[in-house]
């Protein structure tokens, strides 16, 4: 088992305005909720080709959930599975640590982003590579990898179709599984128009063409590969990668060097494990029975073998997990990043990835962001959330997602870090609600108001709150009369009647 102590200088200018920095990779827009909310409910290509891939995956899913059949005793054993490796997290991670170390890789245990960044650098700067091509990785994201990476005079280049399309437009992924949901064929091909010189037309099949043409010489051409993982074998030591584009095979085959990239909790025990894992994620990822590829490497390449790189290094991330681990909000680490959550959230729907300001968007970022990036600049993330429970239903893994998110709200009252606003208002909310004699004074007085102050579905004067509920509804409109004193005068005429017989 290797590791350094190594720490390298690097530049940490940000590429792009909206991009996470190394300084704070959790973040992808620095706008306030608010604002944030505000652009992203009037990004109309945005909201359309959400909602349609949002009903398109559901629909799939669901033709996959009812193809297995026991569904539910399927999500069962893999929630077992999740909760069985978190409990015994040290012993696998030693475990497969023993293995790959046997087979001549390297492993190394980043205890921070910096740690872990710091560390594939130095292998960079070891092996004097000048060029990196990557397959696509969420966990890279969350560590700002390719910033560093450019900051030193790296040249890194995103392989998955989606994230090319990203990098070439300099724009951060919107979701965990389909990064560039958020665009349409249109904006693509105006974005290959304008950097690569693009001349097609806006067809699927012609740009991916095109991208594939871009991009097969630069596998050839490049000194390591990073990849991702979507799980790692203890007893083999070995890497499962599941894709539907053949890039992360070329990632991580053609390069003499490979580096993957895990957070420590992406274990299975054994292959029977991510058997029933990899069923449950392609299923609930994109309604498929398997993906269109599922890679199992177990690197480096050994004497007589003509395919797989020389040297291999495994970096597990910590960053912030262990201290998750021990807290309330654990069930999160079950997750294996299907985005199943974020494909049936109304929310998310309604405000796209980039609305959460988060590489970890819809109700996982609701729940991971404020744990490992901090409650001071994601406060609001656990208030993006109806408390509708859909995604409870769906997870593959059964995390208790909306209970998460509320365990959050609880724990920032308690904390004091909600607005003042907020707190006076929820408190003059108690004050009301405890006092049965205020609460009917309020109910009398609150109906004649309505009537009087409302008119076309607006009000007089509309703080905040109120006005964002007016610019997308109106405000009913009352008749003065309180749902109260029209029940005691229903009774007292009911009783007169029956008196009256």
């Amino acid at each position: 088992m290797n590791s350094t102590e190594t720490h390298h200088e690097v530049d940490k200018r940000p590429l792009v305005v909206n991009v996470a920095n190394p300084d704070d990779c959790v973040v992808t827009n620095r706008l306030p909720l608010h604002e944030r909310l505000d652009r992203q409910t009037h990004d109309q290509v945005m909201r359309a080709a959400v909602a349609k891939a949002q009903d398109l995956i559901g629909r799939n899913r669901q033709k996959m959930v009812d193809d297995l059949e026991d569904w539910e005793g399927w999500r069962a054993r893999a929630e077992q599975i999740r909760q069985d490796v978190l409990e015994n997290i040290d012993a696998y991670l030693y475990k497969l640590s023993e293995e790959i170390d046997k087979r001549g890789g390297n492993v190394f245990f980043a205890r921070t982003k910096e740690e872990a960044t710091d560390y594939i650098l130095s292998v960079i700067k070891a092996k004097n590579a000048k060029k990196v091509v990557k397959s696509k990785s969420m966990v890279t994201e969350e560590i700002g990898l390719n910033h560093v990476l450019e900051g030193a005079g790296v040249s890194v280049l995103e392989t998955d179709l989606g994230e090319y399309l990203l990098q070439l437009a300099k724009d951060p992924p919107s979701h965990v599984v389909v990064p560039a949901i958020h665009r349409d064929r249109r904006q693509i091909q105006e974005t290959l128009r304008k950097t690569m010189g693009y001349t097609g037309s806006d067809t699927p099949e012609d740009m991916t063409l095109f991208v594939r043409k871009t991009l097969r010489p630069e596998f050839f051409a490049a000194d390591v590969g990073i990849s991702g993982c979507n799980f790692a074998v203890a007893e083999s030591g070995s890497m499962a990668l599941v894709s539907n584009e053949g890039n992360a095979r070329l990632c991580t085959t053609l390069p003499k060097t490979h580096i993957a990239v895990m957070g420590m909790e992406r274990l299975a025990p054994s292959f029977a494990e991510v058997d029933v894992l990899i069923t449950m994620l392609a299923r609930s990822a994109v309604g498929q029975r398997l993906t269109g590829y599922n890679t199992w490497l177990t690197p480096p390449k050994r004497s007589g073998e003509l395919d797989g790189p020389e040297e291999f290094h495994l970096v597990i991330i910590d960053n912030g997990r262990s201290d998750i681990l021990a807290s309330q909000f654990s069930p999160i680490l079950q997750c294996i990043r299907c985005g199943a959550c974020m494909n049936t959230c109304p929310c998310y729907r309604e405000v796209g990835g980039h609305g959460y300001g988060s590489i970890y968007p819809g109700p996982l970022g609701a729940v991971l962001t404020p744990l490992i990036g901090g409650y001071e600049k994601f406060r609001d993330l656990p208030q993006v959330c109806t408390l509708c429970t859909a995604c409870d239903s769906v997870c593959p893994v059964k995390i208790p997602l909306s209970g998460l998110i509320r365990r959050h709200r609880i724990a920032e009252v308690e904390m004091g870090i909600r607005p003042t606003g907020e707190k006076l208002a929820m408190k003059g909310f108690g004050v009301a609600n405890g006092s049965p004699w205020l609460w009917n004074l309020t109910m009398k007085a609150g109906a004649p108001a309505m009537k009087l102050g409302i008119h076309n579905g607006r009000a007089p004067i509309e703080p905040s709150v109120i006005k964002a509920w007016t610019n997308m509804r109106d405000l009913p409109e009352g008749d003065g009369e309180s749902f109260r004193t029209w029940f005691a005068e229903h009774e007292k005429s009911l009783e007169n009647k029956k008196n009256q017989k």
